[in-house]
This record gives structure tokens, sequence and C-alpha cells, in this order.
């Protein structure tokens, strides 16, 4: 089902070259439940420090947040962003702690998630912890897509299956800018909520270890990443968050002029 006419009421801020959503996690939610129970095709970034530097290196992931329904700020310099330029409280509305909360809610509610991306085994652990957790959480469906491009008909068999499972939301893990680049691509077609969530699956199944708490709340998950993955990460952490400053100095120092 595409999205309705009734528009949702949206104060956004410009992050760099991203349109970010300022919202409460009551909101983000509250719009999520809102467009799932209604089977709106719709997606929604998690929008951290490398999704606003790459959204200003590539186009189309440029147009793919723009175009987004929404975008939370993910990463605590993006909040801090949004409270320098005037939104003050802002929080970190992060893709692991939302999707959690998301869970607790629709096991309350009684609405059906599905689970898209991860390996096959991450997301039989996932969906294990979930309903411990969780008691009642209805799980409609879960699919581990292989790391290759999909043929057409694999595509269309997987649309087909999550339309079929009655899900009003599906929790997209395929890292970044490849799950926000798929659920752009598969609005209109999927009849739920996509929400990209990255590393979530994997912080909530347990194959990867998440920052200490004080380490989340003083915005330092980044370097626990860095120091986990070093090979992988380091140009994404040093070089994107680097290129974040710079920008984030030049805009502010220009809005105040």
């Amino acid at each position: 089902m595409t999205p309705t006419n009734e528009r949702t009421v949206r104060t956004t801020a410009r992050v760099l070259s991203a349109p970010i959503d300022v919202l409460s996690w009551g909101d983000a939610i509250g719009r999520i439940q809102h467009w799932g129970d209604a089977h709106e095709s719709r997606y929604v970034c998690i929008t951290n420090v490398h999704s606003v530097v790459t959204a200003g290196q590539d186009a189309v992931f440029g147009r793919v947040v723009r175009e987004a329904d929404m975008a939370t700020p993910d990463g605590a310099p993006v909040a801090w962003m949004l409270r320098k330029l005037g939104f003050a409280g802002q929080d970190r509305i992060n893709g692991p702690d939302l999707m959690l909360k998301y869970c607790e809610a629709a096991a309350q509610r009684g609405e059906a998630i599905y689970l898209f991306g991860g390996a096959p085994e991450t997301l039989e652990k996932l969906q294990a912890v979930l309903r411990t957790r969780f008691p009642g959480l209805v799980i409609a469906g879960a699919h581990s897509p292989p790391f290759r491009a999909l043929t057409d008909e694999e595509d269309a068999d997987i649309v087909s299956d999550i339309n079929a499972s009655g899900a009003g939301t599906v929790w997209v893990s395929l890292g970044c800018p490849k799950q926000e680049k798929w659920m752009a691509a598969h609005r209109g077609r999927i009849n739920a909520v996509m929400i990209g969530v990255g590393a979530a699956f994997d912080y909530h199944a347990g194959t990867i270890q998440r920052a200490p708490l004080w380490m989340q709340r003083n915005g330092l998950e980044w370097l626990h990443r860095l120091a986990s993955e070093p090979g992988r990460l380091w140009k994404r952490y040093l070089v994107t968050n680097t290129l974040f400053v710079l920008g984030a100095i030049r805009q502010l120092v220009f809005s105040r002029g």
C-alpha cells in the first residue's frame, strides 16, 4: 500500500547536506506504529555521521536520505548538531535501541514484525533472543539474503513473502548504504514500514559486542566499534569523522554569519 495523502507533520534540519528529523523517541515510535498499522509503504533511515558524510559524496545515497519518510539522528555528533542548530534536548535516536523499544511495544499490541538481513545463524539467534525478551512478540518472517545481487525472481519472491506475512514493519540489517538503497528501491512494493538498523541484528543476537553504556552515553560507541574491527572500519570512522567535524564547523560558522 502506498502512503496515504495525509502528511505527517515533520520538522527537519539540515546537518551538512542531509535533512534530519527533529523528534523524540515517542514521536519516532508513534509514526512507525501509525504507518505500520495502515501497512503503508515507507522507509526510515537511521542517520549517523557516516550516513551524513556519505549523503554528500554519493548522489544516489544523498537522494535516498532526502526522500526518506523519516531520518533519525543516530550518532551523538548528529544529535549534537541539531541541538547546536536550536533544537535543545534532541536525543540520539539510534537503530539498536529503536528496534528494542519498538519490539516491546509491538509485543504488547500484537503487531507482527519481519526481519530481513544478517547471516542465517544470526537470524536464528536473534529470533530466540527477541521471543525470550518480549513474550508474545509475533515474528511473522525472517530472511537472510545472499551477499550477491538478487535475481528479479528472487527479489519478487522476497517481496511476496514479506507482504503475505502481514507484518507492519520490516527491520532491515544489510549495512549502510546497501540497506538504505534497498529500502528506497522497494518503497511502493513492500506493504510495510522498512527501518534500516545496521548492526542491530548482530548486537541483539550477541554475535558482536556492543559498546558499554558509558561509551554510548558519551558519544564513544564509534571508538568501541573501531577498536573491535580496525581493519574494516578505520576509514569509515577516522576519515568520515574528520570530514564531519570540518563540515559541521563550516556549517555552524556560516549559520551564525
